[in-house]
C-alpha cells in the first residue's frame, strides 16, 4: 500500500498529483528547483526537499537527486508527472532499484517507446501503420517533418520544404533535442499540414486488460505543440474510431504496457491513419477525458501499481470537454514567451481545481501558477488549463470561449484573446480542425482590438484621477470648487500605440476632448462607469506600478502609463537587434562582417523550453555580434547590429 507519493515534477501537474493523494489519504513530497522555492506545489506539498540549482539539467533532470529526495523524505513511491523525467527508463529503473514503487509502466515498456524510431519499427511488425521516410529522402518525399526520437512537446522539429533545407534543419534539430533531451537522435516523416492529431488514452493494468478510454482530437497547435484539446474526437464515422482504439490497444499489448498512457496517431485528409508515437505517461491532456469520462486518471494510476484489477471495460463517453492550454506568451509576435510577475489569473466559474468532474457551470481550472508567482524563463509558459463540459460539442466550446473572454489575467502577455476567438472560429465550430487551422487563420486570430483601446485609456486616466482626489473621493465625479484645469495622461497599449487622454471634470460633468459622447456616471481607483452613447459599461481597473489592466466584462487592455516629457536616451544603430526575452544564446549562425539577407537567422536563444531565432530584419551587413555562445542574456540586451544596405 502507498502511504507517502514524491512527485518528481513542478507545477500544475505536481498539484494535480497531489489534489488525489489528499482525497486518497496519501501523504505528499514535493521537489523544487531554487526558482520555485515559493511555487504553489511546494507550499501544497506535505514535505519538500529543495534540489539546488535553477537548470532542469541540474535539478528536475536528475534521477539520482530525486530518488535520493524520495528516500530522504520517506516515501515509498514516484509519480513522475510529465515531461522531465516521465519517459526515462533509467529513471523508473533507478526508482525500482532502491526499492521504491513506480508510478507508471514497467522500465522496458517505457524503453520500447522511448525512441520514435525504434517505436515505429515495433508498432509495423504489430501490425499498426505507421509513416514512413527512407534513410535517404527525395524530393517525392517533401515537405519533411524533423523529429527529436526521444523527445516531445514541439522541440526538436523542423519543418523542412527543400532538400537544400535538409542539413541545416538536421543540425540545428538535433541541437535543440540534446538541449531539451540529453539524447540528439533525429529522424524524418513525411509532413502533413492539414492532418489532424487523433490520440486515445490507454490504461493497462497487470492482469491483462487493456482499456481504450476513449479519444482525442489535438489539432490545434502552435509550433507543433497542442493548444486546444477535445474529447471525443469530433466527426469520426464508427468504423474509423473503432479501427483507432484497436491500434491503439495492439500497440500497448505490443509491449506488455501497464498504468496510463496514450497512442498519437496522424489521420491524413485522405483518411489514411498512421502511428506516430507513445506517451508512456499521463497526459497534459488528460483532464478531458476525465470530464467525458469520470474517472480519475491519477487514482487509477495508482491503484494499478498497487497491482489492483480494473474491470473490463471503461465507463462510456458521456458528452463533450474542451480544453485549452493558457500560456503566458504573445502569438502575435511569433509566439513570444512572455516572464514576470502574474499579479492576478481569475476565470468565472472554476472555483474548484483539478476536479475529475467539472463544476456545475461545466468548468474546471488545472492551474501551476496564480496571484503573486512569478513567470520565469526557466520552464514551460503553460499558466493552466481551462477545460469546459456540457452535452454537446457547441456548448462545451461556448462555455469555454466565454469564461476565456472573461477572465482576468494581469500581468505577462498571455494567449488568452487566440484561444477565445479560436474556439468561436466556423471551421472550429463546423468540426474542421486540423494541426494547421491556428497558422492559416493566424492574422485573423491575433488582430488587435485597437477600436476600444482609446475608451479604456480614458477608463484608466479616470480612476487614477479618483485615486488622486485622496480624502475627497467619496465626492461625484464631477464636483469642482474651481472651473476645471485640462487634464492629459498618455499610455501605451500592449502593441506598442500610444494613447493621449485629454479631459476635464467639471460642473456639467466629463468633458472628455475626444469622446463627446461619453458620460461619466462614477468613479473610483478601482472602476469607472461611463455612458458611450445608448450603452453603459463598467470598467474594473488595477494598477501594479506603471503598469494598469482595464477589464470590461469580455474586453481586456494592459497599458503602460507614459510620461509625457522622458528624459532623453542615446539612440540605437539602424538595424540593432535586441534580445526579446530573457534567455541563452544556444546557436550562432553568422559572423561579424558577414553580408546577409533579411529573415537570415544570426543566432538563436532558449527560453521556456523553446528556441528562438534571430534574424537579419533587413539586407546588409554585420558590423557586430556582441552575443556570444552561452551567454545569460536579458530583456532589451543587444545581440547584434546589422547595417542596412539602404
Amino acid at each position: 500500500m502507498i502511504t507517502s507519493l514524491l512527485v518528481a515534477n513542478r507545477g500544475e501537474i505536481a498539484r494535480r498529483v497531489f489534489r488525489t493523494c489528499r482525497t486518497l489519504g496519501i501523504a505528499t513530497v514535493a521537489v523544487y528547483a531554487d526558482p520555485d522555492a515559493g511555487a504553489r506545489h511546494v507550499r501544497e506539498a506535505d514535505t519538500a526537499v529543495r534540489l539546488p540549482g535553477a537548470a532542469p539539467a541540474d535539478t528536475y533532470l536528475r534521477a539520482d537527486l530525486l530518488v535520493r529526495a524520495a528516500l530522504d523524505a520517506g516515501a515509498d513511491a514516484v509519480h513522475p508527472g510529465y515531461g522531465f523525467l516521465s519517459e526515462s527508463a533509467d529513471f523508473a529503473q533507478a526508482v525500482l532499484d532502491a526499492g521504491l514503487r513506480w508510478i507508471g509502466p514497467p522500465p522496458a515498456a517505457i524503453a520500447a517507446m522511448g525512441s520514435k524510431t525504434a517505436a515505429k519499427r515495433l508498432m509495423a511488425a504489430a501490425g499498426v501503420p505507421v509513416l514512413e521516410v527512407g534513410p535517404h529522402p527525395t524530393e517525392a518525399d517533401l515537405p519533411l517533418l524533423v523529429k527529436a526520437a526521444a523527445g516531445g512537446g514541439g522541440r526538436g522539429m523542423r519543418v523542412v520544404r527543400t532538400l537544400a533545407e535538409l542539413p541545416d534543419a538536421l543540425a540545428a534539430a538535433r541541437a535543440e533535442a540534446a538541449a531539451a533531451f540529453g539524447d540528439d537522435e533525429v529522424f524524418c516523416e513525411p509532413y502533413l499540414p492539414a492532418g489532424r492529431h487523433l490520440e486515445v488514452q490507454l490504461l493497462a493494468d497487470a492482469h491483462g486488460t487493456v482499456w481504450a478510454v476513449g479519444d482525442r482530437d489535438c489539432s490545434l497547435q502552435r509550433r507543433h505543440q497542442k493548444v486546444i484539446e477535445e474529447a471525443p474526437a469530433p466527426g469520426l464515422a464508427p468504423e474509423l474510431r473503432a479501427r483507432l482504439h484497436a491500434a491503439a490497444v495492439a500497440a500497448a499489448r505490443a509491449v506488455g504496457y501497464q498504468g496510463a498512457g496514450t497512442a498519437e496517431f496522424l489521420l491524413a485528409p485522405d483518411g489514411r491513419l498512421a502511428f506516430l508515437e507513445m506517451n508512456t505517461r499521463l497526459q497534459v491532456e488528460h483532464p478531458v477525458t476525465e470530464c467525458v469520462t469520470g474517472l480519475d486518471l491519477v487514482a487509477l494510476q495508482l491503484a494499478v501499481a498497487e497491482g489492483e484489477q480494473l474491470p473490463a471495460d471503461p465507463p462510456p463517453v458521456r458528452g463533450c470537454a474542451i480544453e485549452a492550454r493558457l500560456y503566458a506568451e504573445d502569438p502575435a509576435r511569433d509566439w513570444q514567451p512572455a516572464t514576470g510577475p502574474l499579479h492576478l489569473l481569475e476565470l468565472p466559474g472554476t472555483d474548484v481545481e483539478f476536479a475529475t468532474l467539472p463544476s456545475p457551470a461545466g468548468l474546471r481550472l488545472d492551474a501551476g501558477a496564480g496571484a503573486g508567482d512569478q513567470v520565469t524563463v526557466h520552464y514551460d509558459p503553460m499558466l493552466a488549463k481551462a477545460v469546459a463540459w456540457a452535452p454537446t460539442r457547441t456548448a462545451a466550446a461556448r462555455r469555454l470561449a466565454d469564461a476565456l473572454a472573461r477572465a482576468r489575467l494581469h500581468g505577462p502577455t498571455t494567449n488568452r484573446d487566440l484561444l477565445a476567438r479560436a474556439l468561436r472560429h466556423p471551421d472550429f465550430l463546423a468540426g474542421r480542425v486540423h494541426t494547421a487551422l491556428l497558422a492559416d487563420h493566424h492574422a485573423e486570430l491575433t488582430a488587435p482590438d485597437d477600436k476600444s483601446t482609446p475608451l479604456a485609456a480614458l477608463a484608466a486616466a479616470l480612476a487614477d484621477a479618483a485615486d488622486r482626489r485622496g480624502p475627497l473621493r467619496e465626492l461625484p465625479s464631477g464636483w469642482r470648487n474651481l472651473p476645471s484645469q485640462p487634464q492629459t495622461k498618455r499610455y501605451r497599449a500592449a502593441d506598442g500605440t500610444e494613447y493621449d487622454v485629454h479631459y476635464r471634470l467639471t460642473r456639467d460633468g466629463l468633458r472628455a476632448d475626444d469622446h463627446p459622447d461619453v458620460q461619466l456616471l462614477h468613479s473610483t481607483p478601482e472602476s469607472v462607469d461611463l455612458v458611450i452613447g445608448p450603452l453603459r459599461r463598467r470598467y474594473r481597473i488595477a494598477r501594479y506600478g506603471d503598469q494598469v489592466f482595464v477589464d470590461a466584462p469580455t474586453e481586456h487592455h494592459t497599458l503602460t502609463a507614459v510620461d509625457r516629457h522622458p528624459a532623453p536616451t542615446a539612440p540605437l544603430a539602424p538595424g540593432t537587434l535586441l534580445a526579446p526575452m530573457p534567455g541563452t544564446v544556444v546557436r550562432i549562425d553568422a559572423r561579424p562582417g558577414e553580408r546577409v539577407t533579411t529573415g537570415q537567422v544570426l543566432l538563436s536563444i532558449e527560453a521556456m523550453k523553446m528556441e528562438h531565432r534571430v534574424t537579419a530584419p533587413a539586407d546588409g551587413t554585420l558590423t557586430d555580434l556582441p552575443a556570444t555562445l552561452g551567454r545569460q542574456v536579458e530583456t532589451g540586451t543587444v545581440l547584434a547590429v546589422v547595417r542596412p544596405d539602404h
